[in-house]
């Protein structure tokens, strides 16, 4: 048992000490970002990644480790790494210092997202929100307690809420700039126009990531084209000290790619739980039996049903393309089950050769 305990004592103080080297190892690399930033360089280096990780292969192979694992602890170091540079940058750069920005819905997730990356970029922030203001920043119960004179205003309700407040804020007609973050654009389209009617300096946007993002490399923020370049350049000026993939694309584009992007991948993972509710099946037993594909899908499916229901019935019921989505995926599923149950084991395989060819071109440089 002594024994025991030295080895214990002694891993401990391993421990404490490869935590030291770490925090080391970011103040390095928060210094290579002023750097970098300085000198005009973007924050990210694909090629030195690269270089980085063979070292860990390399030195994890050659002191007896896991190839595969020394490679996984650095890509853990690089994405912190990373984050570190880009929260420096934005900090740095950020347009905000003496501006204003009223964030409504502030107090939901997304709304706190924005509340945070806001404050980050050196504005001051306020709140709108019904549910409760948050600590720390001024807050209004509704629109009317606010002058609405901030100099950015975010709209970061649920979908059906934000086209009314879009209407109300048009005839209010704010000077700043004003833009939302709904995931469909056409439930919209009635306040957006409302707004370029008045006047407003108004703008669109769809972040394709969720609350938890601390690092946007690898992430894509899609500004939907309302016609109004002043706002939409404010707007993209924000995220430019970012690592985020900015794209453009019209209204209609945008939601019919929803279709796909979110509300058949939604339809998916609710499908593929009800199924397993209705099996009868344990998912405890299941889960001890399962493969890695099981596994995969598993937690994906786990973590769609803890997202926000009512968020997830707008996404689906308030945009025009998600019946064909939802008709190409009982298409999909009727065609896999007539291939098993004719036993037709030649047009199964070319269902899954054309998925292979499909999907052979996708991105792979997602964190």
């Amino acid at each position: 048992m002594d024994e025991l305990e030295r080895l214990r004592e002694e891993l401990s103080e391993l421990d404490v000490k490869l935590l030291e080297m770490v925090a080391r190892r970011q103040q390095i690399v928060a210094n290579i970002g002023r750097v970098k930033s300085a000198s005009g360089r973007g924050t990210r280096d694909y090629a030195r990644e690269k270089d980085v990780l063979q070292l860990a292969r390399r030195t994890a192979a050659r002191v007896g480790l896991d190839e595969e694992v020394g490679a996984d602890i650095f890509r853990l170091l690089i994405r912190v790494s990373l984050a570190v540079q880009e929260q420096d940058k934005v900090a740095t750069f950020g347009s905000g210092s003496g501006k204003r920005a009223l964030v409504i819905g502030g107090a939901g997730q997304m709304g706190q997202w924005f509340v945070r990356f806001l404050a980050s970029q050196g504005y001051q922030v306020e709140v709108c929100d019904p549910a409760g203001g948050l600590d720390e920043y001024v807050s209004y119960a509704d629109l009317g307690s606010s002058r609405l004179d901030q100099d950015l205003i975010v709209v970061t309700a649920p979908i059906a809420e934000t086209a009314k407040i879009l209407s109300e804020l048009a005839l209010s007609r704010p000077q700043g700039v004003i833009f939302d973050i709904s995931s469909l654009k056409g439930p919209l389209l009635a306040g957006l126009r409302e707004l370029k009617a008045a006047g407003c300096r108004v703008a669109s946007v769809h972040p394709m990531f969720g609350p938890d993002t601390e690092l946007l490399s690898g992430r894509n923020l899609v500004h939907v084209d309302l016609g109004v370049a002043e706002a939409t350049a404010a707007v993209r000026a924000l995220f430019d000290p970012t690592m985020v993939e900015q794209v453009s694309m019209s209204l209609e584009a945008h939601d019919k790619a929803m279709a796909y992007v979110l509300g058949l991948s939604h339809a998916i993972n609710i499908a593929f739980f009800k199924a397993l509710l209705d099996s009868g099946e344990d998912a405890i037993s299941l889960a001890k039996l399962s493969s890695s594909t099981f596994d995969a899908q598993l937690e994906v499916a786990s973590r769609v049903s803890r997202e926000n229901p009512y968020l997830y019935f707008e996404v689906q019921s308030l945009n025009s393309h998600s019946p064909r989505a939802l008709v190409a995926l009982l298409n999909a599923v009727t065609q896999i089950a007539a291939r098993v149950l004719d036993q037709d084991e030649r047009g199964f395989v070319a269902l899954m050769e054309q998925g292979k060819a499909f999907l052979a071109g996708r991105p792979r440089n997602r964190p």
